[in-house]
């Protein structure tokens, strides 16, 4: 059975909320998590100035030359010694930019 356009943005939104508390309690990492946030922004059935997503679109931006995530494996060791001191910088920035972007979407979602 095909899934409605609604049923696709309710799911979006529950990752959202699952990505969004992660960040919060730790268990995924901070600029992952505000990675893939930046990208359900368009499928969480809200305008594209949101400002909850649009604040993780700026830290995706600000991020996107780092290892994080999955390219981490194509890195080698010395390159992900290097870039670690701006990594846990960066993660320091990102959270006092959007904790409260972060809080926001598991409020607004949390059904």
């Amino acid at each position: 059975m095909k899934m409605s356009h609604e049923e696709s943005i309710e799911i979006k939104r529950k990752r959202a909320v699952e990505v969004a508390s992660g960040m919060l309690d730790g268990s995924i990492h901070y600029l992952e998590g505000a990675i893939e946030l930046a990208s359900l922004r368009f499928d969480v059935g809200l305008p594209e100035d949101d400002k909850d997503f649009l604040a993780f679109t700026g830290v995706s931006s600000e991020v996107d030359h780092l290892p994080i995530g999955a390219p981490r494996q194509y890195w080698s060791q010395e390159a992900l010694e290097r870039h670690e001191p701006e990594i846990q910088q960066s993660i320091k920035w990102a959270r006092e930019v959007s904790l409260s972007e972060c809080k926001s979407i598991v409020a607004r979602f949390n059904a």
